[in-house]
């Protein structure tokens, strides 16, 4: 064969190349720089698509996909920013915490990691880009909430304005059973005789703390037009009561006692026999121990978990004491120098991974280590009980209305400030 033509074979294949490889380019286009990053155009079909899925799916009217493209570069360009802010940060979310993201969403869907990744996979998704893509979410939710947090600010006063307001909404619905007792005091009573009324309705009260029938109580004792029914004012709501009586049993509990509640007739003596219409609240509540330790360059992963294993093995031998292990080698400082222990918790203010191997062990029974957002935990259930936390998830309720309010608000104020902060330049929004 001819030497120009061996070297014509090369040439032409370069050629043939450059066209696939110039549409290979204009696929992964820059559509927009962010500081020293940038967007692509695949990163923007791959949001715009699955925004167009999830809207064929449910049935949802789409704006025009030019609409669709700019509003998923602009939330690739936050992004971008936030995790450009993660990396200045150091934070890193390990494939332990992942993985133990991975397990709880698997465990909200009822079934394993397994599971997960078939379901991933079924869809015609890498289960390894799924990884990464919870891992960018973590990261993103872990820089936001340290950012914005700081700057959300709840008093206690918007609390209980705000718990008002719910309060006057729910209470519409509220109806009270109410049985009372009068102890009689005539309008030209002098001071001792209006001491002596006094008296006789604290030993009505006295009495019935005691156990003593209401009726009974009420049809000897009761000055009231009611007497004869053994003090039976039957089911009313707060509007229809009386102001004096309204005021002093709004929100008290089924079998309360009130008073005596001083009236120009005398004293009164009012019981919460029953109520209806209202939400109560119960939840379990625990009491446990742990001991934490915190993967770091020098103690890995692998070493905490050993080392909690080994702690378990010991306790559960009857070889170590929870309490001065935790003392020793706990590296959570608000219970460490106590044993490691916690007072009585709602468990579900703890951290899932936390509040789930928890709620999962028997009274005095010691978890397996397990991993948190934290690092590396065993746990010990001390004791469980179940409290009324009826006025509490209220206040709850109300505080965490005004903090998603106020999270968003500041959220997009955060946001903001880093796009003015940084240099982004939209090259393409097509």
């Amino acid at each position: 064969m001819n030497f120009k033509k061996l070297l014509l074979i090369p040439v032409l294949s370069v050629a043939l190349c450059q066209p696939a490889l110039a549409e290979r380019i204009q696929i992964d286009k820059v559509v927009a720089t962010v500081n020293d990053g940038v967007v692509l155009q695949s990163e923007v079909d791959q949001v715009v698509n699955r925004v167009k899925e999830q809207a064929s799916q449910q049935g949802t009217e789409l704006p025009s996909d030019k609409v669709l493209r700019i509003q998923a570069t602009d939330k690739l360009i936050d992004e971008t920013l936030i995790l450009q802010l993660a990396n200045r940060m150091g934070l890193i979310i390990s494939d332990a915490h992942l993985d133990q993201t991975l397990s709880n969403i698997a465990k909200e869907q009822g079934g394993t990691i397994r599971d997960l990744r078939r379901s991933v996979e079924s869809a015609g998704e890498s289960f390894q880009a799924y990884r990464e893509e919870i891992r960018k979410e973590i990261t993103i939710s872990q820089v936001k909430r340290s950012a914005v947090d700081r700057r959300v600010y709840i008093s206690p006063q918007e609390i209980d304005n705000l718990n008002k307001i719910l309060e006057q909404q729910s209470g519409q619905t509220e109806e009270y059973n109410i049985g009372h007792i009068l102890i009689k005091v005539d309008g030209k009573a002098n001071p001792e005789e209006i001491e002596d009324a006094r008296k006789r309705a604290d030993n009505v009260i006295k009495f019935l703390n005691e156990g003593k029938e209401f009726k009974r109580i009420a049809i000897a004792s009761s000055g009231g037009a009611n007497a004869l029914d053994g003090g039976q004012l039957g089911w009313m709501g707060i509007n229809e009561m009386p102001t004096l009586f309204a005021e002093a049993i709004k929100g008290k509990k089924k079998d309360e006692l009130i008073g005596p509640l001083r009236s120009g007739a005398g004293f009164h003596i009012v019981k919460v026999q029953d109520v209806r219409g209202r939400e109560v609240v119960e939840t379990v509540e625990v009491r446990s121990r742990h001991i934490l330790l915190k993967p770091s360059i020098i103690l890995s992963e692998e070493k905490a978990r050993d080392m909690l294993a080994g702690f378990v093995a010991d306790l559960r031998a009857g070889k170590a004491d929870f309490a001065e292990l935790a003392k020793e080698h706990s590296e959570d400082p608000g219970s460490a120098l106590k044993g490691g222990e916690y007072d009585w918790t709602d468990p579900s203010t703890y951290v899932p991974a936390f509040r789930d191997t928890l709620l999962g062990l028997e009274q005095n029974e010691i978890s397996e280590p397990f991993r948190s957002t934290f690092g590396w935990h065993i746990v010990e259930l001390l004791d469980k009980r179940v409290a009324d936390k009826t006025e509490q998830a209220k206040m709850n309720r109300a505080h965490q209305l005004l903090f998603r309010r106020k999270f968003k608000e500041e959220s997009f104020k955060w946001m903001r400030e880093m796009r003015e902060q940084a240099h982004v330049e939209v090259l393409d929004s097509k």
